[in-house]
């Protein structure tokens, strides 16, 4: 039986993501697999459909563009939803227009995800890091992801750069991204987190390893800080009750007040410093998404 599966990839301004469909076009298919590329360009204008054409023209399968306007990445990943739906494809696998795909990466990813009898898998983003970025920064490699430290058994929530997900006939192919978080950043966060609530399973899929270089500008602290304080505000979700949310809001100020402490500590060491410091705007940052205090926008804004 022929699976239909469609790679989904929103992107906003971003001239290389000629280059990641270009990788994509390189993967080793899995046997009896219906591929096919969704772009979903996020800009005013239709600013990439040049630029997806081009890299498109060698694909051995259909690459399917949309203009889905504008600078709200929620919209633009629910028009490739809405587009997967529409062809009733069997598997959605969501990829960033800054990541490039290894060959073997689709069939490690699903081959994962099928052989754990999941409704969905994360695989491993692996930052890649210039030879003049600090120290620090490539150190404590906070641009990663590596889905098996998230827990064992089901992961309750994970991102949206590399992931497979059961999609047509299930009971949560009516789920859409949160419009809301589409310029804060998190909508991935909540909306996986909202389907493990539906009872969707979701396992680590490590071996299906992606790469994503990151810009000078995303490795200055001011940068990382804004990004941990968000990603606490988004934290927050998984306190629904009243008691709850009291409950987080204690042990994040507890842990806040930890954090500055070890900060001072290991002044002397940048490394540490910076960890407990950026581990200290995590838990501000649960504390402040709790007081509902404005999230920082993270998106819409011309991309590095």
């Amino acid at each position: 039986m022929t699976m239909r599966i469609d790679i989904l990839m929103c992107t906003f301004r971003r001239p290389m993501v000629g280059e990641a469909i270009e990788a994509i076009g390189r993967v080793n298919l899995p046997p009896d697999v219906d591929l096919r590329l969704v772009i979903a360009d996020n800009d005013d204008t239709d600013s990439a459909r040049a630029v997806v054409a081009h890299a498109a023209g060698s694909l051995p399968f259909p690459c399917h563009y949309i203009h889905a306007p504008a600078r709200n990445i929620s919209l633009a990943r629910n028009a490739c939803l809405d587009a997967a739906s529409a062809r009733q494809v069997d598997w959605i696998v969501s990829l960033d227009d800054d990541e490039t795909v290894a060959p073997d990466w689709l069939t490690e990813l699903m081959d994962a995800v099928i052989h754990a009898g999941a409704d969905g898998g994360f695989g491993t983003v692996q930052a890649l890091y210039p030879e003049d970025a600090p120290a620090w920064v490539s150190a404590l490699d906070l641009h990663s992801s590596h889905p098996e430290t998230f827990g064992t058994g089901w992961l309750r929530t994970g991102n949206s750069g590399n992931v497979a997900l059961r999609w047509h006939g299930t009971g949560w192919s009516d789920q859409r991204y949160d419009l809301s978080r589409g310029v804060t950043g998190g909508e991935d966060t909540e909306f996986f987190l909202r389907l493990s609530g539906m009872g969707v399973r979701l396992i680590a899929a490590p071996r299906a390893v992606v790469t994503e270089p990151v810009p000078a500008t995303r490795q200055t602290l001011e940068w990382l800080a804004v990004r941990r304080y968000r990603m606490g505000q988004t934290h927050v979700v998984t306190a629904q009750t009243g008691p709850q949310r009291a409950w987080l809001f204690v042990t994040a100020a507890a842990k806040f007040g930890y954090c500055r402490v070890m900060q001072v500590l290991r002044a002397g060491n940048e490394t540490r410093r910076n960890f407990w410091l950026l581990r200290g705007q995590l838990h501000k940052g649960v504390c402040a998404g709790l007081l509902d205090r404005p999230a920082p926008q993270l998106y819409g804004r011309d991309p590095v």
